[in-house]
């Protein structure tokens, strides 16, 4: 990729630590040198604009790059790093005291980098597709992390099905905010550099320090979750002023669609991009694109209105299905069921083992429909749907029409035990201002738009959600909460 027409255009940064395609090439072999003895390469720390280095280094020696969640604590982290076989353990400079004091051998970054050999390797790079390219920890947002495995041959499945190669413009940017552990750090990574695009990192993220540097840096392309999105709405003061931004991508989490109508009109002249996909597929399997996006907003029509809430269709390179249950058949359109998918960038594997099928379906665990044209909507986990007498209950519909009311900023809903009912709907809330919000018109605001046996029996105001750094909710801690305080 770094030597294939590339060379002369900058792809990593700006000013000091600007580089070249040649110059990363080059940067690549001389660190791969330094592997020659390692069985891993382990990088636990913050968004810094020489990433790219390690990751393409370890592919360079044929060794798995391992990006851990620097927020965890000290012990949780070594347990990850004493997993990893023969590691070099990269971090940044916080990061990287924490883990010397619990007596792991880290190396700075950026250290790493300056004192690699003037020597480059003259080893050839390793070229076996089904080698292990990265290895990634769940959230575990339900359970404890889980080490979910990408192969080389994934990665590219996922490139080519999604980028053509060096199609962007030599002045095009993208600024990468998202974290390095998370599958769509390393997807937006690998898509921009296979495009040609240069890659700014926000080393931490705030809505402030995101407007600034999109309009500093000229940048033309930009991923967030969306809990980022949802801060940098509120950070905005009517429209956005960022005339070069062209394409705003989101993803990692369901996103109510009165979000995606306040991005909308906030962002009138950028094209919004939904991306779906997950880390045992190697990143996005479905696209909700700009057309799509304004084809719904404008539309009068209840159908094609609703798909603001879809991730859009499938890429042409995924299959997918629509079951009953993780054995059942196959369903139609408009039938609720849990998604199942295929192709050649689905991995389904973890260290334990690989969970696809004897046909090479993967069982996503997510609960979805499609509609008539093909639009995919994804209603959250399976294992959240909530039985309330003997009615199955998408959480993500009841927080959708929390979502509309108007003095509500966020909503958990889920399910706790009862007797008479097998669970009772619970949701938790989080208000727009600091004013007491009523909890009896909020039930009867969910009321109005739905029914009563979707109507939650309990509603309980937060301060706020607790979230993994990539937006999801832990909704195993709400609903573990809410069933002590009624037992």
């Amino acid at each position: 990729m770094l030597d294939s027409g590339l060379g002369d255009r900058v792809l990593i940064g700006a000013g000091d630590e600007e580089l070249t395609g040649n110059e990363l090439g080059s940067l690549v072999r001389r660190t791969a040198t330094s592997l020659r003895s390692s069985g891993s390469l382990v990088y636990a720390g913050e968004n810094q604009s020489y990433l790219p280095v390690p990751f393409l280094a370890a592919a360079w020696r044929g060794i798995p790059f391992v990006p851990l969640n620097y927020r965890m604590d000290d012990t949780n982290l070594v347990e990850l790093i004493e997993r990893q076989v023969d590691p070099l353990v990269l971090a940044d400079d916080r990061t990287g005291d924490r883990l010397r004091s619990a007596g792991i051998n880290a190396v700075d970054l950026a250290d790493w980098i300056s004192d690699t050999t003037t020597v480059e390797t003259t080893d050839e790079p390793a070229v076996d597709d089904d080698q292990v390219a990265v290895v990634l920890y769940t959230s575990g947002t339900t359970a404890a992390p889980k080490a979910a495995l990408l192969r080389h041959r994934h990665l590219m499945a996922y490139l080519l099905g999604s980028v053509e190669f060096a199609a962007a413009d030599p002045t095009d940017a993208v600024l990468i905010s998202v974290p390095p552990y998370h599958i769509a750090g390393v997807a937006n990574m690998l898509s921009n550099l296979f495009a040609g695009r240069r890659l700014h990192y926000l080393q931490h993220f705030s809505p402030t320090a995101w407007l600034s540097a999109t309009g500093e840096l000229a940048i033309t392309h930009a991923m967030v979750v969306p809990t980022m999105l949802a801060q940098v709405l509120d950070c905005l003061e009517g429209t956005a002023d960022l005339p070069v931004l062209r394409t705003l991508s989101y993803g990692g989490s369901k996103v109510p669609a009165s979000l995606v109508e306040r991005a909308l009109a906030a962002f009138p002249t950028t094209g919004l991009v939904n991306a779906y996909g997950l880390t045992e597929t190697a990143s996005t399997i479905a696209v909700l694109g700009p057309d799509d996006h304004r084809d719904a907003y404008l539309s009068d029509e209840p159908a094609v209105r609703a798909r603001l809430g879809s991730v859009g269709r499938v890429l042409p390179t995924i299959e997918i299905e629509i079951r009953s249950d993780e054995n059942g058949g196959s369903l139609g359109p408009n039938e609720r069921g849990i998604l199942h998918v295929r192709g050649e960038q689905v991995a389904g594997e973890y260290a334990t083992g690989r969970l696809l099928d004897a046909n090479g379906w993967f069982c996503t665990r997510d609960a979805a429909w499609v509609d008539d044209e093909g639009f995919l909507f994804i209603e959250g986990r399976a294992d959240d749907t909530i039985i309330r007498g003997g009615e199955n209950i998408a959480p993500a519909e009841i927080e959708e029409a929390l979502l509309s009311h108007a003095e509500i900023a966020d909503a958990c809903v889920f399910g706790i035990a009862d007797d008479q009912w097998g669970q009772r709907i619970a949701a938790v809330i989080v208000a727009r201002r600091s004013a007491e919000i009523d909890v009896e018109e909020v039930r009867a605001h969910v009321r109005r738009q739905l029914r009563g046996s979707k109507t939650p029996d309990i509603v309980r105001v937060a301060d706020e959600l607790p979230r993994t750094s990539t937006g999801k909710v832990l909704r195993r801690s709400l609903s573990e909460a809410l069933e002590a305080e009624h037992r």
